[in-house]
């Protein structure tokens, strides 16, 4: 098949990508929100064309892939086809509310002809989707490899705009959890983080290449997920993949994704900081629970299964 998918969240699409279809992604000059092209610091594979908007008419596409409400209409404008009714059409919802918690409907709740994909059950159960068929295809990750080592006695943060979005990923938490361990926290515009929360106990580093980042993650001996609201966090996967212990937040799916001896999952941030402080002071403790998390991680959440529910629902959509 021929897919037309918008390059929007880069640790999803670099999974998603990794299918067997032709995935077109739209570029434009300057590589803006509507048409970033490839990635520049994720690895893709070469069936990831970048096309530009004015060309997409040539393109024989079988099933376009939405995953932000204005898509629809970019969709019939650079196309020339109207998603769900000329070319078959699913929508990815990423994100979990934005509204009311329980009341919030969703963007295409009134339409039936465009399939709703939530990447969490979480995700379903709080949206209000109306008429919309809804069902969920889990995260799967491109496997990073065991690569923890554990050799440094800080804990790892992953996160994009922290001082901008605040206690919705948990910003306000970091400063209690620096007070009991160092932190590194990596992520999109980041640099101001340490002057912004007042403390010298956290060390930013901005915008890694993923490869990179995954290599550094890997040093440090716990990855802490402060995640008040959002679906899941892509970088909670990638962390336990890595072999990495994790605190996490009892919020979102997360308390799903990490079983038992995995790490320590809590709403007590007080909990949180002495696991993560314990994990630091050993190293032993942390490679084990570590490797559990790995495990449970790659049972749940592997390329292969999640490839194999698109697969099925592309060709499901495109008959």
């Amino acid at each position: 098949m021929k897919v037309l998918v918008w390059h929007v969240h880069g640790s999803w699409t670099t999974a998603f990508v990794r299918g067997r279809h032709t995935f077109l992604v739209p570029v434009t000059p300057g590589r803006g929100a509507d048409g970033r092209g490839r990635a520049q610091t994720f690895e893709w594979p070469d069936n990831a064309v970048e096309v530009e908007p004015d060309l997409l008419r040539q393109e024989d596409v079988d099933v376009v892939v939405l995953q932000r409400p204005h898509e629809i209409e970019l969709t019939e404008k650079w196309l020339g086809c109207r998603p769900g009714i000329d070319v078959p059409a699913v929508y990815v919802e990423h994100d979990t509310p934005r509204g009311p918690a329980v009341e919030t409907r969703h963007p295409l709740a009134e339409r039936s002809d465009i399939p709703l994909v939530h990447v969490t059950h979480f995700n379903e159960v709080f949206w209000d989707s109306g008429r919309a068929p809804s069902t969920v295809i889990e995260h799967g990750i491109v496997d990073p490899g065991h690569r923890f080592t554990g050799e440094l006695p800080s804990a790892g943060v992953v996160v994009n705009d922290p001082i901008r979005r605040g206690r919705l990923v948990g910003t306000d938490l970091l400063p209690r959890l620096a007070a009991a361990v160092p932190l590194d926290v990596f992520g999109m515009r980041v640099a101001g983080l340490p002057q912004h929360l007042g403390t010298e106990r956290i060390t930013a580093h901005e915008d890694l290449p993923q490869s990179e980042m995954h290599a550094e993650l890997a040093r440090r001996r716990v990855y802490a997920h402060p995640f008040r609201w959002t679906s899941l966090g892509l970088s909670l996967l990638e962390a336990m993949l890595i072999g990495m212990p994790v605190v996490v937040l009892a919020s979102t799916a997360a308390v799903e994704t990490v079983p038992p001896g995995a790490g320590v999952v809590s709403t007590r941030p007080q909990v949180l900081a002495e696991a993560a402080a314990a994990f630091a002071a050993d190293v032993d403790l942390a490679r084990e629970t570590g490797a559990a998390a790995r495990a449970a991680a790659l049972q749940r959440h592997s390329l292969d299964r999640f490839l194999a529910d698109w697969d099925e629902l592309l060709q499901e959509v495109s008959r």
